[in-house]
């Protein structure tokens, strides 16, 4: 790296990464071993570009920046990356787009990779230089033989002038896509997108590209709402479109929130753009430098499953290990939340006998149990004394476990209030004031719900909430936690916590949830930690420190599928994911302030491999609860599916990636246990027609993956026998409404 590091530390992504343990893309290159092997992957300088080429893909960096992807089949490629004559790299000096670089691809430098993607593969690194700036530009791509789809992309810029350059963003990563390339019958835009960004309560993240579109998505720090949430925000940096045959994916690869956006949309003419942008606001004094993360470019086949599963797979070989699931993760689990905000300790163990019939041994307290955000004590009007410790007690005499609600990092200062709960001045900031996040007016900064914020990066507030955890678990005898409205943390301007950088409380996030998540682990060892951030896609910050993910308050049935399917990928295909509550497969006047939640889909968890999941009311507690009593009428379809999940628990079996969302009709997913295939297709909604509709189907369903032999598939919700097939594609013709489930299991020989 040439220039000396910047001295203000919050201005680099640099110096953020190396401080949480993270790599930057132009750091100084480590002593490394002399690989035994040599890399497959080659690297050669051609009249168009740098051409690097794996097994499985081509990628091409060209003089204006542009780093293209294309598939690779033998000596075909394909791709819908389309080459053009926009830079691939913007450099922004104030307003100012620095458009005169000329980068040296002649004297690019190839050598071996040395990162943690792998011990082989292929560093590229040219140099440019900006005269009418004085800026020199240092270009990083690395592709490894462990990914050999995917390509990281990073730069360093260094003020070789003789006065100070204001350096104003950079956009990695600039692509323009056009689905014609791979399918001529199709328009432009014509694909299906992924959006990682935690944007609004219940957006769509998996959505058709429409011919007029356009979409920020922000990452890292919060984002404000126009709703009483106030704020959301974090997420999964990954930005996927695809085709029927192809797909591209940009984000970047480090291991913290960063504060970057990966903006689409579509241009005038049909195209879809897309970018990583990353803002330095810097002011480069001479001989500085500023480095940005590494970011990542994927080409593939399939939906948003196959960039989500190597991203994830990426940041684990760069640190973000994913923990190991227990039994207790894949258990059905029953929510008081049925009975809202003011529960009673009454109404839960009431519940006790109905959860034990139906062979539920989980149960959760959920929010509004306690006095306020912050000091977390009991509410002396539902809950005094030892209430919650006699609860407990009576769930684990009668064989069920019990999680409890809350949020990390939350606490009232006074201000403002969320439903029928105003704030108070909660004790534990009268004691530490100078423990809130503050923003760049000194004030207390907001996160979600219009809350104040501890700042994790100050070690007292980490240990404050290790404290808050060993009563929950140790003191009270919890057996897990469900951490909900969980987003991201603002940027923190307390000159009393003395940081590097205002991104220190953002990037500290995921050191409160792993402190949570050790912590309770060490006390209970098959205890579960659920995690959700309601409505969106979680953040990279806290992903790895939860037992078990959940499809985070879902608007009907179709985005449990898509979010089970999303968290498969990350989580690996065995992950435990819950569905949340099924009554929410089906809900009318989401957005009117009275939301009703009547659904029974459970079809939709189980046949994706999800953990069934439930808040009913019983017994009958009067007309305020009657969407989600359990009466006479419901039962039935309660008892028939748990029962179902238990004897399958098709949740702990392995997801395949074998059927491409928006393009395989029916919708269709597949599940391998125990030498037997499992399938699930699901009929679309009727046209205008949105949380929880049946639609029908009738007609032929492929069931891919089998191996070259005979099965016998049967439906075994409504114990209907197809007969047998053979594999390795099956069709059958079929006729259903709403769900088929299927099973397929070897023949006898």
């Amino acid at each position: 790296m040439q220039g000396k590091s910047l001295s203000a530390v919050g201005t680099t992504y640099l110096l953020a990464l190396l401080a949480f343990g993270g790599s930057a893309g132009c750091e100084k290159e480590a002593t490394r071993q002399t690989a035994p092997q040599i890399s497959s992957v080659t690297a050669e300088k051609q009249a168009d570009g740098i051409h690097v080429k794996t097994n499985q893909a081509e990628f091409v960096f060209t003089p204006n920046g542009n780093l293209l992807a294309r598939r690779r089949d033998g000596a075909a490629t394909a791709t819908i990356d389309e080459a053009g004559q926009a830079a691939g790299i913007v450099v922004r000096s104030g307003k100012l787009v620095v458009d005169d670089f000329v980068r040296d691809l002649s004297h690019a430098e190839i050598r071996e990779a040395f990162g943690k993607l792998g011990k082989l593969g292929k560093r590229i690194e040219v140099r440019g230089h900006s005269q009418s700036q004085g800026l020199d530009e240092l270009v990083a791509i690395e592709v490894y033989d462990d990914f050999a789809a995917l390509a990281l992309l990073s730069a360093t810029y260094v003020n070789a002038g003789q006065k100070d350059l204001a350096l104003g963003s950079i956009a990695l990563q600039k692509h323009r896509l056009n689905a014609s390339l791979a399918d001529p019958s199709a328009k432009a835009h014509e694909m299906w997108a992924f959006f990682g960004s935690s944007l609004k309560w219940g957006k769509d993240d998996v959505l058709p590209i429409p011919a007029k579109f356009t979409q920020e998505n922000p990452f890292g720090a919060p984002v404000e709402t126009k709703d009483d949430l106030g704020r959301v925000g974090g997420g999964i940096p990954v930005v996927a479109f695809w085709t029927r045959h192809l797909g591209v994916a940009i984000g970047h690869v480090e291991t913290l929130p960063l504060t970057i956006s990966i903006p689409a949309q579509t241009a005038a003419d049909g195209r879809v753009e897309t970018s990583v942008e990353i803002p330095a606001d810097v002011t480069l004094k001479p001989g500085e430098s500023f480095s940005t993360p590494r970011t990542f470019l994927a080409v593939y086949r399939g939906d948003y499953f196959e960039p989500l599963s190597l991203w994830s797979q990426a940041v684990e070989r760069e640190g973000l290990t994913r923990p190991k699931n227990s039994d207790e993760n894949y258990a059905v689990s029953w929510c008081g939340w049925g009975y809202e905000s003011n529960v009673t300790p009454k109404q839960m163990t009431d519940t006790i006998p109905k959860l034990k019939e139906l062979g539920i041994h989980w149960a959760t307290l959920d929010d509004r149990w306690f006095n306020n955000y912050g000091d977390w004590q009991p509410r002396t009007d539902t809950f005094g004394g030892d209430a919650i410790q006699k609860m407990v007690k009576e769930f684990h005499e009668q064989g069920v476990k019990v999680q409890i609600w809350w949020l990390p990092l939350a606490v009232e200062d006074g201000k403002y209030k969320y439903g029928d709960h105003k704030y108070v001045l909660s004790d534990v900031v009268k004691e530490h004031p100078d423990w809130l996040v503050l923003d760049e007016k000194g004030k207390p900064a907001r996160m979600t719900r219009n809350l104040a914020t501890f700042c994790p990066a100050v070690p007292e507030v980490r240990e404050y909430y290790k404290r808050l955890t060993e009563r929950f678990i140790h003191e009270w005898d919890f057996d897990g936690h469900k951490l909900d409205n969980i987003y991201a943390t603002p940027k923190c301007y307390n000159p009393k916590h003395h940081h590097k950088s205002p991104l220190d409380s953002v990037n500290a996030m995921g050191e409160v949830y792993k402190t949570i998540f050790e912590t309770t682990r060490a006390l209970k060892a098959e205890s579960v930690t659920q995690s959700c951030p309601c409505g969106t896609p979680p953040s990279v910050a806290w992903l790895r420190y939860m037992d078990q993910a959940v499809t985070a308050d879902p608007v009907g049935s179709v985005q449990v599928r898509r979010r089970m399917k999303m968290y498969k990928a990350l989580l690996g295909p065995s992950g435990a994911v819950y569905g949340d509550h099924v009554e929410l497969t089906e809900i009318s006047n989401p957005s009117g302030g009275n939301e009703q939640d009547t659904g029974s889909d459970f079809a939709s968890t189980l046949g994706t491999g999800g953990v069934l999941g439930t808040k009913f009311t019983w017994p009958d507690y009067g007309p305020k609860f009657k969407n989600v009593f359990l009466n006479t009428e419901k039962e039935p379809a309660w008892k028939k599916w748990i029962t179902l999940y238990n004897q399958k628990m098709l949740s702990k079996g392995t997801f395949l990636d074998l059927y491409v969302y928006g393009y395989d009709s029916p919708e269709a997913y597949a599940i391998a246990k125990d030498g037997e295939m499992y399938f699930a297709f699901y009929a679309a909604e009727p046209p205008g027609k949105t949380g929880g509709k049946s639609g029908t189907y009738r007609g032929e369903v492929e069931l891919r993956g089998l191996e070259r032999k005979s099965y016998r598939v049967v439906d075994y919700v409504d114990n209907h026998d197809y007969g047998t097939v053979s594999g390795p594609v099956a069709r059958l013709a079929v006729d259903f409404k709403g769900s088929l489930l299927l099973e397929a299991k070897p023949a006898a020989q």
